[in-house]
């Protein structure tokens, strides 16, 4: 069974940073899509970023670009989402997604269709 937990957010003021983790069971991250959607109250889902490391493969939205970077660590299946310089704007429900098409890059990413529950991430200015 394909599960995905997140872990790390919490309340931060603008400027500041978080981790998030992922951590996954039920496949190996090495060799699929994994990564991060958000979504802000009123706004639809959008892709953060993505990591597909059997390719070399990452994604990042114009928005974060700079300022986040995925990572995975695959002896502990865990994806990771370092988040620095924060601003009001990256306030969102935070979600672990992944697109189990075996050994593809990222540019499928946004037709993931395994999804974490979510974690908070609010930025006050």
């Amino acid at each position: 069974e394909v599960q995905l937990a997140e872990f790390g957010g919490g309340l931060v003021q603008t400027g500041g940073s978080l981790r998030l983790s992922c951590v996954a069971s039920g496949f190996t991250v090495a060799n699929y899509q994994i990564g991060w959607f958000r979504q802000a109250p009123g706004k639809e889902r959008e892709a953060v970023s993505c990591i597909s490391s059997s390719l070399g493969s990452t994604y990042y939205a114009d928005s974060v670009k700079g300022r986040f970077t995925i990572s995975s660590d695959n002896a502990k299946n865990t994806v990771y989402l370092q988040m620095h310089s924060l601003i009001p704007e990256d306030t969102a429900v935070y979600y672990c997604a992944a697109n189990l098409s075996y050994r593809t890059s990222c540019t499928y990413f946004n037709y993931a269709y395994y999804f974490g529950q979510g974690t908070q991430v609010t930025v006050s200015s």
